[in-house]
């Protein structure tokens, strides 16, 4: 029989997995998403993709601003669920809310466990070069991403790929997992294995602090850098613009290049800048209040030619 579900999940990335759920048959008794928060220029209150996309699926919609009080435990025991999904949901589970589900709680989590705990698994990874990384189902307990994984799927991470592109493959993966993890929880021959004890690394959340390009690195790093914060936060630097002023540009694609100069030094009239180590080209980049444009048309603009040199304050 179809298994009574809670899901619980928040932004774009758990979209598919809740698609996946319903189009898989199982009863999904309610869904769990973190609350409306103000946004847009007039700054209103939007619901989160999970929530928009549940209410168009007809599931009831709940988004407790914490579930750390015995009401909303008991309201969440009471739903009986068989087990929760819980994907990118954003808010700690008490040990109350794990152990109520008669099978236990299931997060998909984008990381090859135990590499990349945390928060922002899928930008750390792109930031650190990493080759490849995983999406993961795992049986939840207290601890941070520390609980036995369930399932599997390995997802290779290409030179020029960035967050943006990284994120879609995984959720697409997470959401054929999570269905498999649920058909064998159905058919009880799901595996919980324990993760590896050494291997353990954090991805802490993202600072926008950290999003300023250092061009003093190597071109491989620097590069690394760049598309793993696209599209958000944004790597960026700075420049004089056509009007005379400084400007902040948001790099969001880029690729390593053969060239060699002082580091923020602009090679040649084509978006190279040198590194400290070899160069990289800026194949994508957006200035403030534009959208984003390829290089090319980026020049039209911003004529940033070759001898000038970018993030000098």
């Amino acid at each position: 029989m179809p298994l009574k579900l809670v899901f619980m999940g928040t932004p774009e990335f758990s979209v598919p997995c809740l698609d996946a759920l319903a189009a898989a048959g199982h009863e999904i008794v309610a869904v769990y998403a973190q609350p409306p928060r103000p946004a847009g220029r007039g700054m209103v209150d939007r619901k989160s993709p999970v929530h928009a996309r549940a209410e168009a699926l007809g599931y009831p919609v709940l988004t407790p601003k914490s579930l750390k009080g015995a009401d909303e435990q008991a309201a969440f025991a009471a739903l009986g669920a068989d087990a929760a999904v819980v994907v990118a949901y954003g808010l700690l589970l008490p040990r109350a809310i794990l152990e109520a589900p008669k099978y236990g709680c299931f997060n998909v989590h984008a990381s090859a466990l135990p590499r990349w705990r945390g928060a922002a698994p899928i930008h750390r990874a792109i930031m650190a070069g990493d080759d490849e990384t995983a999406v993961m189902v795992m049986k939840m307990e207290e601890g941070l991403d520390t609980g036995p994984v369930c399932a599997t799927a390995r997802v290779p991470i290409g030179p020029l790929v960035t967050t943006a592109d990284l994120h879609d493959q995984l959720a697409e993966a997470g959401a054929d997992l999570i269905v498999a993890a649920m058909a064998d929880l159905e058919a009880r021959r799901l595996v919980a294995v324990p993760q590896a004890t050494d291997g353990v690394v954090y991805a802490e959340k993202i600072d926008k602090a950290e999003a300023r390009i250092d061009f003093t690195r190597d071109a491989a790093a620097v590069h690394n850098h760049i598309r793993g914060l696209s599209p958000f936060p944004g790597a960026w630097f700075e420049a004089m613009g056509p009007a005379g002023t400084v400007e902040r540009i948001k790099v969001l694609r880029s690729e390593p290049a053969i060239g060699r100069g002082a580091p923020g030094v602009v090679l040649d009239d084509d978006l190279m800048i040198a590194c400290g180590s070899g160069a990289i080209r800026i194949v994508e980049a957006q200035r403030a209040g534009k959208r984003p444009m390829l290089g090319p048309e980026f020049l039209r603009g911003f004529p940033l030619v070759a001898g000038a040199t970018v993030n000098q304050t």
